[in-house]
């Protein structure tokens, strides 16, 4: 689940079923066409999804503007279907396309791929730092799979960066007990953890889980990145408060000061770069693909 929303691996090689047949002994690579190398045996069904898979595999190891050419080939061959869309938009939300992938997602709310597309919904609005709308679309995302643990975590930790610490507990522990080697749901829970003050759990969880090399850095990095996040938003949502009662008299004493009260803050809201701690999620698995 975007969940908006972070370095992946640039190629990766074809999916064996699809080489298995193929007579050259070239390396496969992206740039050739799987189907072309498949066995004249396999029926057209089957190199659908097999191609399908393919594409799916090349956006899990990050090769997303290679799956928009994908995509295209196989559209021109086999036409099109919810699965290909799906992935269709995902690579759009990955390579900057947003406004497109928006606009595919919601094309997707109903129908085999729905839950998909709000996720995809939800990422885009985190990393835009809509958080209510990042939340409410994870939030669907769940409610039609929610054994999903990629979509649990991916709400828990918008729920996290909203400032609702308490909300993100349920679906950032339901990801880490469902997926008890999932590393990104395990990192995740520490850092509600360590917000709401459990060090001690906080530290058992990144014993247990045997998190890699660098992992509690990032969590204690990140922790301290939503505490600042949340402190910014309290400032700025009672900053109207405390300054409204003094500009009146100051209306009264002299226009300029008057002016200079009205003047904008210099101080911005600090922001957080919406990661859903994706440096972690190497291990995570993906979605079907089935059309």
């Amino acid at each position: 689940m975007p969940s908006p929303m972070l370095p992946r691996l640039g190629t990766v090689v074809l999916l064996a079923t699809l080489c298995a047949a193929c007579a050259s002994t070239r390396p496969a690579s992206y740039r050739q066409d799987p189907i072309a190398q498949a066995s004249p045996e396999v029926p057209p069904q089957e190199d659908r999804v097999l191609y399908l898979d393919l594409i799916a595999k090349m956006q899990k190891q990050g090769a997303f503007y290679a799956s928009l050419a994908h995509v295209d080939a196989y559209r021109q061959r086999y036409g099109d279907n919810p699965a290909l869309r799906r992935l269709h938009a995902d690579a759009l939300r990955e390579t900057g396309q947003r406004d497109a992938a928006l606009a595919a997602y919601t094309g997707l709310t109903t129908g085999p791929q729905a839950a998909a597309a709000w996720h995809g919904i939800g990422l885009i609005a985190a990393r835009s730092d809509d958080d209510a709308r990042a939340e409410t679309a994870l939030a669907r995302a769940v409610q039609l799979q929610p054994l999903n643990t990629d979509y649990l975590g991916d709400l828990g930790f918008a729920r996290l960066r909203a400032g609702h610490w308490d909300q993100a507990q349920a679906p950032l522990a339901m990801a880490a007990e469902l997926a008890p080697g999932n590393v990104k749901a395990n990192a995740n829970l520490a850092v509600w953890a360590l917000l709401s003050g459990q060090h001690g759990t906080a530290e058992r969880i990144i014993r247990d889980a045997r998190l890699p090399d660098g992992a509690r850095e990032e969590i204690q990095r990140l922790a301290q990145q939503l505490r600042q996040r949340a402190a910014s938003r309290t400032a700025a949502a009672a900053a109207p408060a405390r300054v409204a009662p003094a500009i009146a008299p100051a209306r009264e004493r002299s226009t300029r000061l008057a002016g200079d009260a009205n003047r904008p803050s210099a101080s911005g809201d600090a922001r957080l770069a919406p990661s859903m701690l994706e440096r972690f999620s190497a291990t995570d698995t993906t979605t079907g693909t089935t059309p």
